[in-house]
């Protein structure tokens, strides 16, 4: 089995890494290990990237894990953009769009296990990291967020710390928002 191409594309994205050669399974197998704690073999990442031909269908376990790198809960939830298509004009119910918001105000977000952050919004899809308690982000941080949408995960964008670019941030990757406050 191959990946679907845009799947493709969010690997090669994610581990910034074009996945040009074969021996490039090799780097994101490592960096799937170091973000999730499974390892997947290169040989596999070979068959599934379209680099050998093999109809074997891969593991649940595997997909998973490959749907976790990236961000999701399970592969179930990354497949449904292959099925429905990987954008809409549907808003979710739960949604906070950074659109929404004026300059000042502050977002706070919850997500397990223990963690809490408090925004402020800078503008431009802008906010700034003025609590965190159990994050990996820090106080001071400026981030780059579209929407905050309930029970999914957070995605940043970007980080940036210290003027220094940390790359995308993904948090409650497993079972996303608990919470959405807005404070204005």
């Amino acid at each position: 089995m191959k990946l679907p191409f845009h799947i493709i594309e969010l690997l090669k994205r994610k581990s910034e890494n074009g996945l040009r050669l074969p021996s490039d399974c090799e780097l994101l197998s490592l960096d799937i290990y170091s973000k999730t704690g499974v390892r997947i073999g290169a040989t596999t990442l070979k068959r599934l990237l379209g680099f050998a031909q093999d109809e074997r269908q891969p593991h649940t376990s595997t997909l998973d894990a490959i749907a976790c790198y990236l961000g999701y809960a399970h592969w179930d939830e990354l497949a449904k953009i292959e099925n429905e298509g990987n954008s809409d004009f549907n808003n979710f119910s739960d949604e906070l769009r950074s659109d929404s918001l004026q300059r000042g105000d502050s977002v706070q977000v919850t997500y397990l296990p223990n963690r809490q952050l408090l925004f402020e919004y800078q503008g431009n899809d802008r906010f700034l990291v003025v609590e965190s308690l159990n994050s990996k982000l820090r106080v001071g941080d400026e981030v780059e967020i579209q929407n905050f949408i309930l029970h999914h995960p957070l995605l940043v964008a970007q980080v940036w710390r210290d003027g220094d670019s940390l790359g995308q941030y993904t948090a409650g990757r497993v079972s996303g928002l608990s919470s959405i406050k807005v404070m204005r």
